[in-house]
């Protein structure tokens, strides 16, 4: 299209097809009759020959695919960091080289904070990305705390507000009730990397390889030993000497946590909004519809503020650099932008075709519900056919990175007040800079993290669940520095500051 701008509907002025590798999902499988596809192609003129992979084999597919030089035009459900290994073969396309023709993304990125900034730090030695990530208004945040809402009204408990209440609540929930009143699902994974950054450190999923970036000094640190770990540690540890957090919370699995909450031998849970959901579920069987409820607690203030290590990044895209010597190279460009980066395409992605498969309303603090025969989400459960299943929206292939009033609109009114409410009070700490290393380097680093992070974890275990005291805390410490923390500080902090200079060097 010539004088593509942002607000323009794209329409190729040729048929475009697109070949993608599309990660296929269990729950609404891959169907060439989709709406979805049925618009793209009698609307805008473009068409997708999908390669579909089940979500069982996509890493080792994927890993195929690059291996062999057979990415079609782009992939689906690409996270940041996923090209790393794919960059020196050269099959990747350097996607910034070309953001100049994209003006919908280059809105997004002008216009909502921290964008740009998180961008430049995808920047590899040359000072291109190779990635085009989904794109959103505000953090996603999807773990925090859970709690039932129903027994906090009933012994006149209010929503906590930091962790110190927390524990107030807690308290009085063990002496009411005589149980453990907190247990975790996902052990302890969720809870320490969604708790991390208002101690001042990071933890579980968010641990990596224990580098922790401190901007004072401009220099990687080992997280697990600076002091904003040990606050987080000390915390649950006397959660649990104290009766307030399950001992068994670190080791069982998902159904034990679902029972116990259900059953009302806990009250407060790690979760997301798919956990309440199951949770609110099981107890409408037990004790009748509506009888209690669970719901979200926002994240939580700590020492170190009410903060959470976070990005506005959601599922990207590799595109295979043979697609820039196509001669509907720009086409493909503009139809990318529009598609994953226009407010038009944003509602069309996750809701459908308005009067067909949605309406607008203002019954709905959202603003969006399907029409009435469709299910989706919270939405008309026993609706006859599905918005994912049989129309193929609201898609993680096609339907990522939103501004934050069609993110919102998916969500319950009590889920949409809970992430309104965190967008507004939650410091979000954006992902640390990278420190790409050379193969030496991978191998030294990983030969020292592994052992490292496994030794972090058991220390973590057995502190948490009363194993070893906290006056082993020195002895922790030694064995991380015997087994070689500073080590790995310094290979990070040499291929940080040689990434630094090849940066300033590329520009």
């Amino acid at each position: 299209m010539e004088n593509f701008e942002a607000g323009d509907t794209f329409v190729a002025t040729e048929p475009l097809e697109l070949e993608i590798l599309y990660r296929d999902y269990p729950d609404y499988p891959y169907n060439p009759e989709w709406l979805l596809f049925e618009v793209l192609e009698e609307e805008h003129n473009v068409s997708f020959d999908v390669i579909s992979v089940p979500l069982s084999d996509w890493d080792e597919r994927l890993s195929i695919t690059m291996a062999t030089g057979d990415l079609p035009d782009y992939s689906t459900d690409i996270h940041v960091g996923d090209e790393t290994d794919y960059i020196a073969g050269g099959q990747l396309l350097p996607i910034s080289k070309y953001t100049e023709y994209m003006p919908h993304f280059q809105s997004r990125v002008d216009e909502w904070e921290g964008i740009e900034e998180q961008l430049d730090n995808l920047r590899y030695s040359d000072g291109e990305y190779y990635v085009l990530p989904g794109l959103r208004e505000s953090p996603e945040m999807p773990f925090t705390l859970k709690y039932n809402k129903t027994i906090f009204e009933e012994y006149g408990l209010d929503v906590p507000q930091t962790w110190d209440e927390l524990r107030d609540s807690l308290e009085v929930l063990r002496d009411e009730t005589g149980t453990t009143p907190m247990t975790l699902w996902w052990q302890g994974g969720s809870l320490f990397s969604f708790s991390g950054g208002s101690f001042n450190t990071r933890g579980g999923w968010g641990l990596g390889d224990g580098a922790l970036y401190n901007k004072e000094t401009d220099e990687f640190e080992f997280g697990p030993m600076e002091d904003g770990y040990r606050e987080m540690i000390t915390y649950f540890s006397e959660l649990t000497a104290d009766g307030l957090l399950d001992i068994e919370a670190l080791t069982q699995d998902d159904q034990s946590a679902r029972n116990k909450l259900a059953n009302h031998e806990a009250f407060v849970s790690s979760g997301n909004v798919g956990t309440i959901n199951m949770v609110n579920d099981s107890m409408n069987e037990i004790y009748g519809e509506g009888e209690y409820e669970f719901d979200r607690i926002p994240i939580l203030e700590g020492s170190a503020g009410r903060r959470l290590h976070d990005s506005n990044f959601h599922n990207g895209k590799m595109l295979n650099a043979d697609i820039a010597e196509r001669d509907d190279f720009l086409a493909i460009l503009q139809f990318l932008d529009w598609f994953y980066y226009s407010d038009e395409a944003s509602e069309f992605a996750n809701w459908g075709v308005e009067g067909v498969t949605f309406e607008k309303t203002d019954e709905l603090v959202g603003g969006y519900k399907p029409m009435d025969h469709i299910r989706f989400e919270h939405f008309n459960p026993d609706g006859e056919e599905s918005l994912q299943e049989d129309y193929g929206f609201n898609n993680p292939g096609f339907a990522y990175g939103d501004p934050d009033e069609i993110a919102l609109s998916i969500m319950s009114e009590s889920e949409y007040a809970v992430q309104d409410y965190m967008a507004e009070e939650v410091e979000i700490i954006y992902p640390a800079p990278r420190y790409p290393m050379d193969a030496i380097q991978q191998e030294q680093a990983t030969l020292l993290s592994t052992p490292l992070i496994d030794t972090v974890d058991q220390y973590t275990f057995r502190f948490v669940t009363g194993q070893y005291s906290l006056d082993r805390w020195d002895e922790f410490m030694d064995e991380l520095e015997s087994q070689g923390a500073q080590d790995l500080l310094d290979i990070v902090n040499e291929a940080y500051r040689d990434h630094q200079a090849s940066l300033e060097e590329a520009e």
